[in-house]
């Protein structure tokens, strides 16, 4: 397994829409699985293809308190087909390719959601709470959505100019 670089804002390929996978060949199951060593190095939850420069609709996801890859899903074109219309859970949203930046975001408590697995085969879940907020995280990158995006422009003009500052700052520093 090889780590991938994690693209950072203001990446362009990070609002740019995934383009479905035909099928979980090797290459795809392999991306995969350096997808999900990625995650777990850069302590995070979960994982969309965009934020390591692809552009493939892959997603991995682990929330267990073991984080060890026993309980990790490698979802391939990850699509939600039902979501609670009534209930809705609020968390404190990270992202990896928004270092250091939080935020509360409100989505539906339950979803189901189809995917292809590492080997190909459709399958079907049910999620709910931080399981279910980690998914729409990740397949809103997918389509080129931040979670920064779900806040008011307010909240989300702040970061960014906070991103925006930190990234002017870094360049001058090497500026002899």
């Amino acid at each position: 397994m090889a780590q991938l670089a994690i693209q950072i804002i203001p990446a362009e390929v990070l609002r740019q829409k995934a383009h479905p996978i035909v099928t979980v060949d090797k290459r795809i199951a392999k991306f995969m699985e350096d997808m999900a060593e990625t995650m777990y190095k850069g302590n995070g939850i979960g994982l969309a293809a965009n934020q390591v420069g692809a552009l493939d609709r892959v997603i991995t996801v682990d929330v267990s308190d073991s984080r060890d890859g026993s309980e990790v899903y490698l979802m391939g074109n990850p699509e939600v087909v039902w979501s609670d219309p009534i209930e809705t859970f609020t968390y404190s949203e990270g992202c990896l390719s928004i270092p250091g930046h939080y935020a509360k975001v409100t989505r539906p408590r339950r979803i189901r959601v189809s995917y292809l697995d590492q080997a190909g085969k459709k399958r079907e879940l049910e999620a709910e709470d931080l399981f279910s907020q980690c998914i729409q995280h990740e397949i809103d990158h997918l389509n080129g959505v931040l979670f920064i995006d779900h806040l008011s422009k307010l909240k989300r003009d702040m970061i960014l100019r906070k991103i925006e500052k930190a990234i002017i700052d870094e360049d001058s520093a090497h500026i002899l």
